[in-house]
């Protein structure tokens, strides 16, 4: 029976979070939940709350739980119930001062930025316990929430690897579309005209801004073009794609436009390639990030090419 003056935004939380937390892995039901959460502002803060209030159970040792819910044990209460223990919990928590909301706010509500740049880079580690790695000239957003973890990596590249919350998704925005995930290893890249995905370990989830998307285990590799599309996933050298986590540059018969344009991301000054012939010949190499220039003192020696170096500090590669 519905209490005289209560909430409904309230109780439509408490009713979402306990069907949600027994049925964690039915897709038609979160998305149903994030359908009633973009209605509202209030809908989405009352349901943080009680993210929250959940959480801080943990904090409280099991004798302490079974006597807030006197007179059942806990052992004896059913799943749909441990919402109502939950919150009852969270209230002694408070009024005994444990100091829970502090580190659980922090672990549920982050909101932090970083960057790295040109030729940097940074290691982090998440409130949740993911860690990160980010490429030069990188520029990302982290947003927790007690319903997701989200992340919108807004230039470059970074190596997620993921602490397993089935959940709180994590998901990785791109202006070309996301990735989902709920505990695993892989790279994301934005790139002027697609976004590049490639999974080390563990599967993820890549939609595009369309309607398409595509199911990623380990070794395998999509992108989502500017139009929003998904590629069907191919495999990978996961190992090469990231070997700028060691700071190096792999070249696998890549081509020298392809390689041009790889540099570039980790020099200050302009790096062209001569459209054409040129431009098609192939190499494979491996070279260091942190002395991009390398590439030019070798190149003349690999390849039938010369470098030319122009007035405003750019530099072409040019045919022998």
């Amino acid at each position: 029976m519905k209490q005289h003056g209560a909430d409904p935004v309230a109780e439509q939380a408490a009713q979402w979070f306990a069907r949600v937390q027994d049925a964690q892995h039915d897709a038609g039901l979160q998305a149903q939940l994030r359908q009633w959460l973009e209605a509202d502002p209030r809908h989405r803060a009352e349901y943080e709350l009680l993210g929250q209030l959940w959480l801080a159970a943990d904090l409280i040792p099991g004798q302490r739980l079974e006597a807030l819910c006197q007179p059942d044990p806990v052992r004896q209460l059913p799943r749909r119930r441990l919402l109502r223990l939950a919150l009852a919990a969270s209230v002694a928590v408070v009024a005994l001062g444990l100091g829970w909301s502090g580190w659980h706010y922090q672990r549920l509500n982050t909101h932090e930025h970083y960057q790295t740049a040109l030729g940097e880079r940074r290691q982090l580690e998440l409130p949740d316990g993911s860690r990160l790695e980010l490429n030069g000239s990188t520029h990302l957003k982290v947003e927790f929430s007690p319903a997701e973890r989200h992340v919108v990596l807004d230039a470059g590249e970074a190596m997620f690897t993921v602490a397993h919350d089935t959940a709180r998704p994590f998901v990785v925005q791109t202006s070309q579309g996301s990735v989902t995930v709920t505990g695993t290893r892989f790279d994301v890249r934005l790139d002027p005209q697609r976004t590049r995905v490639a999974v080390e370990q563990g599967s993820v989830r890549v939609q595009g801004t369309g309607q398409s998307l595509a199911l990623l285990s380990a070794g395998q590799g999509s992108h989502i073009d500017a139009q929003g599309s998904v590629a069907a996933p191919y495999p990978i050298d996961a190992g090469a794609l990231t070997a700028w986590r060691q700071g190096k540059l792999v070249f696998d018969n890549a081509t020298l436009a392809q390689v041009v344009s790889e540099v570039s991301r980790y020099r200050a000054q302009p790096l062209r390639v001569t459209p054409g012939k040129v431009a098609n010949l192939r190499l494979s190499s491996t070279f260091s990030i942190d002395d991009p220039d390398a590439l030019l003192r070798a190149l003349p020696s690999i390849l039938p090419v010369a470098i030319k170096t122009h007035d405003d500090g750019s530099s072409e590669i040019i045919a022998k």
